[in-house]
């Protein structure tokens, strides 16, 4: 049988990375005169790309020397598409997961996005960001002068409220993945982004039967529905026993 794996935040917690909603989240958390949901926006890159990269860095790339836990490992060898920019997967030994929201060590040139199908992810230098000198490192790593510029600076690799999905993230072979699939078991996700509602719709459609994983499991609008409210650790230690 083909399983996919459909990941969010919740999986990441066991390595010390916040989740999005909870109560120390991304989603919780912004900058002192914005929210989240404007700060993580494209507009706001384009227009105060330095407030946007300080808020970046320190809510995200503190994070990047974390490493995966046993739900990472577990995953290594699955069928895999993840909500999750931290790149545990990847660290874990995933080697073909979809990164479908982009990646915490990766940066694209700036682009235009109906243009993303001709550009490429790029590593991102993060050590050569200093703290004490936080705005100017920021400014030469991702080629800022005054505001980004198209096919100039740099721009993380991370999908942002006002984007949309495109090649770059691998969108298509993600929903050939969903279509593919005999049964999907969704860990960790609260099913409140796109992608977790087009792989519901899909499941619906081709009457795949799901698995929800999460100590607080969403409830969806589907007959063929498992729930496990618990924790992906304490599930993959089920499976093992």
């Amino acid at each position: 049988m083909t399983t996919l794996y459909i990941t969010g935040a919740g999986v990441s917690a066991e390595s010390g990375i916040p989740t999005f909603r909870g109560e120390d989240g991304f989603w919780t958390i912004g900058s002192r005169n914005y929210t989240p949901q404007e700060m993580a926006t494209r507009a706001m890159y384009e227009n105060d790309p330095l407030q946007f990269l300080r808020w970046y860095y320190q809510r995200f790339a503190s994070y990047r020397h974390h490493g995966p836990n046993a739900v990472h490992r577990w995953l290594a060898d699955k069928n895999l598409i993840t909500q999750n920019i931290d790149g545990l997967d990847g660290k874990a030994g995933n080697k073909d997961y979809i990164a479908i929201h982009g990646r915490l060590d990766q940066m694209t040139i700036f682009h235009d996005q109906n243009l993303a199908d001709q550009v490429t992810a790029l590593y991102t230098p993060w050590d050569e960001v200093e703290e004490n000198r936080l705005d100017d490192s920021l400014r030469s790593v991702f080629r800022i002068r005054d505001r980004p510029r198209i096919g100039e600076s740099y721009k993380p690799f991370v999908l942002l409220f006002d984007e949309y999905y495109t090649e770059l993230y691998r969108i298509s072979e993600a929903r050939s993945r969903m279509i593919g699939a005999e049964r999907m078991v969704f860990m960790g996700t609260s099913f409140s982004v796109n992608i977790t509602m087009m792989a519901l719709e899909i499941a619906m459609a081709n009457e795949t039967p799901i698995e929800i994983v999460d100590p607080e499991p969403v409830t969806v609008p589907y007959e063929n529905t498992t729930y496990h409210a618990m924790t992906a650790l304490r599930y993959i230690e089920e499976i093992a026993a």
